[in-house]
């Protein structure tokens, strides 16, 4: 059997694992324009100089010569023949496949503003390159503006704190990481990075961008009219799936990215998907269990991704741990039971629920309470039957110890 991987990231690298877990005698292809194998989650880490390249491997230094894998780095994929099952690279290398596993990720997607396309400042926060780029760039940047205020841009505000920069971070939206976070837990967020000197402008966006004569991004011009110095900015304002190959292939993709089954299959039945690709719940996690899906279908084993902490995060900026489990705030609240605990010690918990069953939680501070919410939510247990408040259940409320030390539920 030939398998042939796109992408050398935590989907990619996680269904190549798995594909040989499963077929020792296949031939496995690895193709990806990275050139090493790195942690994206922990670039921040880089900048600071917290890690070097070889402690952003989330693999051992050996893991492509022990799982035999041919690995044409450095290279894209161009073009996908269905009819033929070949993937065409940026070379010109024609390589055939039998089953193919598209995890090819995304890219730093930016906005329509004037100027951003021609600045030569304006860098995006996503790969090793652009990491480089960055700290190059920040030796001498003044005013390092932040576009994007989600975990890509938080991410990139850690790294640079430590270069004592005028920063600031620029937010469409009314707070800081608002799409896991409701209001009360990204304030800590925020008040932390203010004291850190951050300054961050919320519900306001780039209207023009000012350059010199070399292209260069000396000021913004927001649309609140305010003007901004900036000789340095970070673009973090989304991302945007890399299928742009797959035109004329016949795979189906839509305006998120890959379409992709809970078998990671795709439109046609030799040819997966994994990751930040489909455009989908683009976190690591989730991007490593789709590969492990996927490659585990191509394979021949049947497995599904049916899983409802497709929506988890888990974060630590500024030493304030914080986990977001799904619907943490939904859009209608009355339509829900909302129920929220916290202290004066910075610990905050809420807990999203209707007829019985959890929708979404945020806990921040303290999480030792994440392991018995976990298992609530994963053995689908009916809440509304709780005889006491949902916060201060324990394990030895509602899980007993079997003789195999798992964890059962049994109702009072």
């Amino acid at each position: 059997m030939k398998y042939v991987v796109l992408g050398a990231s935590a989907a990619g690298i996680s269904g190549a694992r798995r594909l040989r877990e499963l077929d020792a005698s296949a031939e496995i292809t690895l193709i990806s324009t990275d050139e090493h194998i790195y942690s994206r989650c922990i670039l921040h880490h880089y900048i600071e100089g917290i890690r070097d390249l070889n402690k952003l491997q989330f693999v051992p230094a050996d893991f492509i010569e022990a799982n035999r894998i041919h690995w044409l780095k450095g290279e894209a994929a161009v073009k996908v023949d269905t009819d033929r099952k070949i993937v065409t690279t940026s070379t010109g290398k024609e390589v055939t496949f039998d089953k193919l596993l598209i995890a090819t990720g995304s890219h730093v997607f930016f906005p329509p503003i004037p100027g951003l396309k021609e600045a030569n400042n304006a860098i995006g926060f996503h790969d090793l390159d652009e990491c480089e780029a960055i700290m190059q760039r920040a030796k001498t940047a003044n005013n390092v503006v932040i576009m994007g205020a989600g975990l890509v841009g938080i991410d990139a505000a850690s790294g640079l704190l430590h270069l004592g920069k005028s920063i600031t971070i620029v937010e469409m939206r009314d707070r800081m990481l608002s799409i896991q976070l409701d209001h009360k837990a990204a304030s800590s967020y925020e008040k932390a990075f203010a004291q850190k000197g951050v300054k961050q402008l919320y519900s306001v966006g780039a209207k023009e961008l000012i350059l010199d004569e070399n292209n260069a991004i000396t000021a913004i011009k927001l649309n609140s009219d305010e003007v901004i110095p900036c000789d340095l900015l970070i673009v973090a304002s989304g991302v945007r799936a890399n299928v742009g190959f797959l035109e004329g292939s016949g795979i189906e993709v839509d305006r998120f990215g890959l379409v992709i089954d809970p078998l990671g299959q795709t439109s046609h039945p030799d040819v997966y998907g994994a990751g930040d690709v489909t455009g989908r719940n683009p976190i690591w996690p989730v991007a490593v269990k789709e590969g492990i899906v996927a490659a585990s279908n191509m394979a021949g084993q049947t497995k599904e991704m049916t899983d409802f902490f497709a929506s988890k995060s888990t974060m630590n900026f500024l030493n304030i741990p914080t986990m977001s489990l799904g619907l943490a705030q939904p859009e209608n609240p009355e339509d829900y039971n909302i129920e929220i605990e916290e202290d004066d010690k910075g610990n905050y918990k809420k807990i999203v629920h209707k007829d019985g069953k959890i929708y979404g939680a945020i806990l921040q501070g303290d999480l030792a309470y994440s392991g018995v919410l976990t298992q609530l939510i994963r053995n689908n247990i009916d809440v509304s039957k709780v005889k006491k408040p949902l916060f201060k259940i324990d394990y030895s409320d509602f899980f007993n110890m079997t003789e195999n030390f798992e964890f059962t539920y049994k109702e009072h």
